[in-house]
């Protein structure tokens, strides 16, 4: 079985790195000045998220914070996704260029991360894939094609599409947007990539109401597309999108090619304090780390929560009551280790006592827990 979770880091590129580099934020926003506004965006999206503006990327301040900290961070979280979904045939021979929509896409983050990622595998699809970007700021759309044209300008691209659409993401099928979906799909890829949990905050069941929405978006996946979410791996925002998982698939509307190895209810949904999310490990660039030495942040890690969503019944491997994916750490006890294990049977925990320890279990050890979500 293909590691999910391999040892090596994710890194960015240099093409990126000089892009983002190039398009800083303000001389307002440098410094002390940023470090701060990176702070209180960070707190906006943790501890303080009921305050969270729906509109909070047209302040300079958390615009300068999230160019700066946020987006290379969740660049990466999409390129990793990325690699999991290369080793599938469907996704691999298009006749055509390549069609994606990146719904909610505030300054650009899955559309950059998307050319670069093709650029470095197919120049030729980076060339002539087209890319509808939609978001409910303005500001954000411009920043976009700030990127967007940048990196083009940085390898060479000249073909490559990108159109951005001002619009309503909890009602993404009307208006102008709703006309631009319909006109541009289908799409090979769609991307929802931290922004669903910022829907329908204040409605009754945000789940079902942000299951509506991707139920409205299925339709539109080419035969073999995929629709990528990718969340905060925070408890409430993972939970919500496991509830969100579980109302989809019961309705029939689409199965999971990963993380998940079945259809089933989400087990982690059994007991309030538990929730699914990724750790991946991460080569911090030069910039993260001196914002992180000044704010006193660590990010050496990509954590995060992800469904990848298709109507084709393609699945990351193959399932059977023998197939497990790891949702936790490998926890060392005295005298013994121990992890989650999550399939079609449920969520079980399995250990193993040291003194049993010999060759044959050791190598089995090694190749089971290579690829692993962690499960808090």
């Amino acid at each position: 079985m293909q590691p999910f979770n391999e040892k090596k880091s994710a890194n960015l590129s240099s093409e990126t790195l000089q892009v983002l580099a190039r398009v800083s934020p303000e001389r307002n926003f440098l410094g002390d000045t940023l470090a701060q506004a990176v702070v209180n965006l960070s707190r906006l999206f943790t501890t303080s998220r009921p305050s969270l503006p729906s509109r909070y990327l047209d302040d300079p301040a958390h615009a300068a914070a999230y160019l700066s900290y946020f987006l290379p961070v969740n660049l990466s979280k999409i390129q990793v996704l990325l690699d999991e979904l290369s080793g599938d045939n469907g996704q691999e021979k298009l006749d055509r260029p390549m069609a994606v929509l990146d719904l909610g896409c505030g300054p650009g983050t899955g559309s950059l991360a998307l050319l670069d990622w093709l650029w470095h595998r197919s120049p030729e699809r980076a060339k002539s894939v087209s890319v509808l970007a939609a978001d409910i700021s303005e500001t954000s759309l411009r920043d976009t094609e700030r990127l967007w044209k940048a990196y083009c300008q940085e390898v060479g691209i000249s073909g490559a599409n990108l159109r951005c659409v001002e619009g309503n993401l909890e009602h993404p099928l009307k208006g102008d947007l709703g006309k631009q979906i319909v006109r541009t799909g289908p799409y090979d890829l769609i991307i929802l990539a931290n922004c669903l949990n910022e829907l329908f905050s204040t409605a009754a069941n945000p789940p079902a109401e942000r299951a509506a929405v991707v139920g409205q978006l299925l339709p539109f996946l080419s035969t073999h597309g995929t629709i990528m979410i990718v969340e905060p791996a925070l408890r409430l925002t993972a939970r919500a999108l496991h509830q969100m998982r579980d109302r989809l698939l019961k309705q029939g509307l689409c199965s999971v090619y990963s993380p998940c190895l079945h259809e089933a209810a989400c087990p982690a949904l059994d007991h309030q304090d538990d929730w699914c999310h990724e750790e991946r490990p991460w080569q911090t660039p030069p910039a993260i780390a001196a914002l992180d030495r000044e704010v006193g942040f660590i990010k050496d890690a990509l954590k995060f929560s992800y469904l990848l969503l298709r109507t084709d019944g393609r699945t990351i491997v193959s399932r059977s009551p023998q197939t497990f994916r790891v949702v936790s750490e490998l926890r060392e006890l005295k005298g013994e280790k121990r992890a989650w294990l999550c399939n079609e049977t449920g969520r079980s925990e399995v250990g193993r006592l040291d003194r049993k320890v010999s060759l044959t279990s050791e190598t089995a050890r090694d190749t089971a827990l290579e690829p692993r979500n962690g499960a808090a």
